[in-house]
């Protein structure tokens, strides 16, 4: 998973864009980088690894005029955790510098790279995104929109991109739609952001957010609509709504706050917790989801975890080991709300489950007479492909083991899982728009069925609660 920002039109729009990747920080925390252009159409570029406020310092900043950019924040799902592999990319080309900004995952990057690299082509990264410069170098086509169009004709899987050529800057979103992108205005100016809350720190005002197979270019000051993708049946990822997305953004049009509520509320009618004195949630993703098990079920809503938010986001963290040994750092019990009590914990889902078990731990250690379990997700029994980092099964907990056994790796006195029918109907629209293949298996794109559907044949059955 990673967040995309683009100005177009505003003077410092470097600066501009350092702040939306601000805002988007929680979306990657490996490498950033912001490509600034200028009037004379002169690209200049910066990008390392780590946090945006370390990567671009004040006099880095400075270094980048302009007033158009792109900006990438990045957490790693193709190609390792590198800073040749950090973005934007950038090229010459002949058309002006060519930048590239990819949320996503190409599902047959490895297919391409084989067939370009037989043909001729050098690769200087093992990321994925690279693979569609090379193709747009080799199109045939005159206009740059069609050299990208015919590169996005050989690309599968999920892609937000924001390109620049010269000053003309693109944004298409791939046909199924699977990550957001929303379009603001900014006084005379444009920008774009994965969520909205990367248009609020720099006071944009929404315009809409991009459709599936929709792209644009922005040149001379206009938004230009450029034709469709092919159509493909929607496919949004329920996992954006769930976990990765703030809370205070719109996302797929929906309130990502108001939906984690009603996964909450459903999550409470599946599986009360009798008998319990109180919720909590595992800060921050699952606050709102907690807050709803509390108005649906009745039960008093507590603070029992306090997180150090001077801590990373631990899924997104690229290394096992280092998710383990920041778990104690990150987290805290409040005795006083957990000694004698019997609790409900609710977090948003399971995925390797090394938190978790660390984090039950504490709570039995500050003296919790019961610990009721609630993830307010089905359960996660196949990789994605399609831009988050779950690339094995062999990561996956419910991959390996059955809820039962999974209750008493964590032990817990209860676990219970939302439904996949709870989840769709909280995160509201139409189900069939959604993509759920991590839950599912119901994989949307021909090269991830191919690619997976031998193991997904060996999930172990689930039930929804164990007591």
């Amino acid at each position: 998973m990673c967040g995309v920002f683009g100005v177009w039109g505003l003077e410092n729009a470097a600066e501009l864009t350092y702040l939306g990747l601000y805002a988007l920080q929680h979306r990657g925390q490996e490498s950033a980088g912001i490509v600034s252009v200028d009037t004379s159409g002169t690209a200049r570029s910066h990008r390392d690894m780590g946090l945006v406020q370390d990567v671009f310092p004040p006099a880095t900043l400075q270094e980048l005029p302009g007033d158009v950019a792109i900006g990438h924040t990045r957490y790693s799902t193709s190609g390792s955790s590198v800073r040749s592999n950090a973005q934007p990319a950038v090229v010459n080309y002949h058309g002006g510098p060519l930048a590239l900004a990819h949320n996503g995952n190409f599902t047959n990057a490895q297919e391409l790279r084989d067939d370009l690299v037989r043909t001729g082509s050098i690769f200087q990264s093992s990321s994925d995104s690279e693979a569609l410069i090379h193709l747009i170098a080799r199109s045939d086509a005159r206009r740059p929109e069609d050299q990208i169009l015919d590169a996005l004709e050989r690309v599968e899987g999920a892609y937000t991109l924001l390109l620049t050529v010269g000053r003309t800057l693109y944004a298409v979103v791939d046909a199924r739609g699977f990550r957001p992108l929303v379009l603001g205005r900014l006084r005379t100016g444009w920008v774009l952001s994965s969520e909205t809350c990367g248009l609020d720190i720099v006071g944009a005002t929404p315009v809409r957010e991009l459709n599936p197979g929709e792209w644009l270019k922005i040149v001379d000051g206009r938004v230009v609509d450029l034709p469709s993708l092919p159509p493909r049946p929607h496919c949004r990822c329920v996992f954006e709504l769930i976990y990765f997305s703030r809370p205070d953004s719109i996302v797929f049009g929906r309130s990502v706050d108001r939906v984690r509520r009603e996964l909450g509320r459903q999550l409470a009618r599946e599986h009360p917790a009798p008998g319990a004195d109180c919720v909590f949630s595992v800060p921050d993703s699952s606050n709102a989801m907690a807050l709803g098990y509390a108005e649906q079920s009745g039960l008093k809503l507590e603070h029992g975890l306090i997180r150090n938010h001077y801590v990373g986001r631990t899924f997104i963290n690229p290394g096992q080991a280092s998710r383990a040994t920041k778990v104690r750092i990150k987290f805290n019990t409040v005795r006083e709300v957990i000694e004698d009590k019997a609790v409900v914990v609710v977090d948003d889902s399971l995925v390797r489950g090394t938190t978790s078990k660390a984090l039950i731990q504490m709570i039995r250690q500050a003296g919790a007479r019961a610990v009721h379990f609630r993830l307010a997700s089905p359960p996660i029994t196949g990789p994605c492909v399609y831009g988050i980092d779950t690339p094995t099964r062999a990561e996956l907990i419910a991959s390996r083991m059955s809820v039962d056994e999974i209750k008493r790796e964590l032990g817990v006195d209860t676990l219970g899982y939302l439904s996949l029918d709870g989840t769709l109907r909280a995160a509201g629209g139409d189900p069939a728009t959604f993509c759920h293949a991590c839950f599912s298996g119901a994989y949307p794109t021909d090269t991830a069925r191919t690619s997976s559907g031998r193991e997904r044949l060996a999930t172990p059955p689930v039930t929804a609660l164990i007591d």
